[in-house]
């Protein structure tokens, strides 16, 4: 089956959600599939190749964690994960595994659309290549506009100048344009929500970085003023603890990633400064 524009699939075992979600995004003009197992929803997923998906995390068989780590071995589809669980961890394991979003039940419908169109409105990528599929992924249904290249070189206090493109600072280089991102040499695989963060940071230099602005970015509404909840900047939270797992850096003395205390985020000095 050859799909294109606005596909979802939803991957849920309760019926009554299932039916609930199916109706939201049904309504938000989508094309629905709808699945109520792990691995039907990993089939799903390749059949129909989605541009949203939905994933509850407490499945029959493989739960959503592994589901999640499958589904992305072969596709960019945007994912969020809808689970009852509140706790920290469980956040952290569905960014980890490679979730775009997770949402907790119960939940407000509205919020979910919001989310998906804020989604929709960002650029794609960021991703790690997916492994051969069967057939090739479709055209990108979505704005393939990249993030605008900073211009000018860098300050000597923060980084070191662009290289045709490319922002380095301490061994990490990152290129806007092409979503690659480096370290000491070696490819590193960040989700699109990690990569969007950290070229936010890079790109800041020694300005921090508010908690607010970052949440603001993830949803697609940069420099909007908007309304920022607290589950907003805990999921920022969570994923600046991936990028420094991911970095190997340490809070106390950090390489790449400074914690502002209560305000924000900023790039830490250069080496033997």
């Amino acid at each position: 089956m050859d799909t294109v524009g606005r596909v979802a699939v939803i991957i849920e075992d309760d019926a009554d959600i299932r039916n609930l979600l199916e109706a939201v995004l049904t309504q938000a003009g989508f094309e629905v599939h709808a699945v109520g197992t792990g691995p039907d929803g990993v089939e799903a997923v390749r059949r129909y190749r989605p541009i949203v998906t939905t994933l509850d995390i407490s499945l029959p068989g493989i739960d959503g964690f592994e589901v999640a780590r499958q589904i992305r071995r072969f596709s960019h589809t945007y994912l969020i994960m809808l689970s009852a669980r509140t706790e920290e961890i469980d956040t952290l394991m569905g960014l980890d595994s490679g979730a775009d979003d997770y949402l907790t039940k119960p939940f407000r419908p509205r919020e979910l659309r919001a989310r998906i169109e804020a989604m929709l409105r960002r650029p794609r990528g960021g991703l790690p290549p997916p492994d051969p599929a069967p057939r090739p992924d479709p055209p990108d249904p979505v704005s393939t506009t990249s993030p605008t290249r900073p211009t000018g070189r860098a300050e000597s206090s923060a980084s070191v100048p662009e290289d045709e493109g490319w922002l380095t600072h301490n061994g990490l280089r990152i290129h806007a344009e092409m979503r690659l991102t480096e370290l000491d040499g070696k490819p590193l695989e960040l989700t699109r929500s990690e990569f969007d963060l950290l070229l936010a940071i890079v790109q800041g230099r020694r300005r921090v970085v508010s908690k607010e602005e970052l949440a603001l970015l993830l949803r697609g509404e940069p420099g909007s003023g908007g309304y920022v909840s607290d589950a907003d900047r805990r999921t920022v939270e969570v994923h600046l603890a991936n990028l420094r797992r991911k970095l190997n850096d340490h809070v106390v003395s950090p390489r790449y990633l400074q914690t502002v205390r209560g305000v924000g985020y900023r790039l830490a000095m250069p080496r033997g400064q």
